[in-house]
């Protein structure tokens, strides 16, 4: 099998340099890259006048990562008030917002409706529900499917959308489309995500043509234009260097081949592809950089670290691999065995558990890769541990804060009219 690597794109020098003003552990992402992702993606989807990415705020919900895709022309993805007050202080607004929340609040679908956000309703009962909240069905809409059953590429089950929480069966999705329109619905759209983090080509494509076949009936059995089909995230990123990352042009190019295929001849060829990407758009261009503070020799070998699961859950959610670079010593043979843990009362706060590294000493600064999605976003404060810095590696070399490091004083700020907190003199 082909080697196909991990490098970091910060060096031992940079993460000593970096550390004198921002101290361990932080989460460093790399401009450079996301832009030239940026770019890939939408050159792989140039062939669709209407494509748009609405990038899953979820991700990386960060403003300044944000305003480098707006160069490119994506728009938000969100799920929350909050993601929707972050979208509107950006200034974005209307077509720039998709709104795909489930067992979403009333006030939430009344904020959306107020900054004219694209609502994408993940239940038929949520028909009358938006109703009842804003007092009218807005003149664009989409529907969230869930076709159920195995979602399979050839031989392979690639998920089981059946044990999802999310969306219309196809019989709801087909009632839906017939009660929206009958209530003023013109434009309609489809969504749908049935599998996650699929590293393959092949994923979109068959995604497409599962959506592609469904717009067709609902077009020819209701009547209703099909304005858009958003074919969401689930194409991931290689976290094992020995994993092949996906081509985005080889994607876009097969999604365009199964459009042509099944849209065109239905005399649907004015369908608008948009796309919702988290992990793909910030995944690869983040590092959480952290330094060896401790080692222990007892049944096995410890290094532990001063970052820990609050700084990246994934590990201990989800026993999820990230690779691990050892800063200085990227060409040392990895003949050591260690579990690199951080310091939550946990057992699981683990970032690797028998991982082959280069021989570890107290001081070394360590990269864990691919964090710059579902990563500080997925931060919590279990043992009082604090949310570490965000900082941009721009592409003049210069590192940029953009989002400071937890204090204390924001820990205990929720504490409203206590005063007893008074006495600690907060930094």
């Amino acid at each position: 099998m082909r080697e196909y690597g991990k490098k970091a794109f910060v060096t031992k020098e940079m993460a000593e340099e970096i550390a004198k003003t921002y101290p361990t552990p932080f989460h460093i992402y790399d401009e450079k890259g996301i832009r030239e992702n940026a770019m890939a993606l939408r050159e792989a989807f140039a062939w669709n006048r209407g494509y748009k990415e609405f990038f899953a705020v979820k991700a990386t919900p960060n403003p300044y990562l944000i305003d480098i895709l707006r160069d490119f022309g994506c728009g938000c993805d969100c799920s929350s008030l909050t993601e929707l007050m972050l979208g509107e202080a950006m200034g974005m607004k209307g077509e720039d917002i998709m709104f795909s929340a489930n067992d979403t609040p009333a006030e939430e679908f009344a904020y959306a409706a107020k900054l004219g956000a694209t609502i994408n309703l993940d239940d038929y009962t949520h028909i009358d529900f938006l109703e009842k909240t804003i007092g009218y069905i807005p003149k664009t809409i989409s529907c969230r499917y869930n076709p159920g059953g195995y979602f399979s590429i050839s031989n392979s089950i690639m998920d089981t959308p059946k044990d999802a929480k999310y969306g219309f069966t196809t019989e709801q999705l087909f009632e839906g489309f017939r009660v929206l329109k009958e209530k003023g619905v013109e434009n309609f759209g489809i969504h749908a995500f049935l599998a996650s983090n699929t590293v393959t080509n092949e994923y979109y494509p068959a995604l497409a043509r599962t959506l592609f076949e469904v717009a067709v009936r609902l077009k020819e059995e209701t009547g209703a234009h099909i304005a858009f089909i958003n074919l969401s995230g689930g194409i991931g990123i290689p976290y094992k260097p020995d994993q092949e990352p996906n081509d985005i042009r080889v994607i876009g190019e097969g999604v365009r081949k199964v459009y042509e295929e099944i849209l065109t001849p239905a005399g649907m060829g004015d369908v608008a592809i948009y796309t919702e990407l988290g992990r793909f758009m910030m995944g690869p261009y983040g590092h959480l950089v952290t330094r060896v503070i401790h080692e222990k020799h007892t049944h096995k070998e410890y290094i532990g670290v001063d970052a820990c699961a609050a700084n990246l859950m994934r590990p201990a959610m989800y026993g999820a691999y990230h690779h691990i670079t050892v800063l200085g010593k990227e060409d040392a043979p990895c003949d050591h065995l260690y579990d690199v843990t951080g310091s939550l009362c946990e057992n699981n706060d683990k970032f690797a558990i028998d991982r082959m590294l280069p021989q570890i000493e107290i001081g070394d600064y360590l990269v864990i890769h691919d964090t710059g999605a579902h990563g500080f976003s997925m931060g919590y404060n279990y043992n009082g541990r604090l949310w570490s810095a965000e900082l941009l590696l721009k592409e003049d070399g210069k590192v940029q804060l953009i989002r400071r490091a937890q204090t204390p004083r924001d820990y205990f700020a929720t504490f409203d009219g206590m005063d007893i907190f008074d006495k600690f003199k907060f930094e």
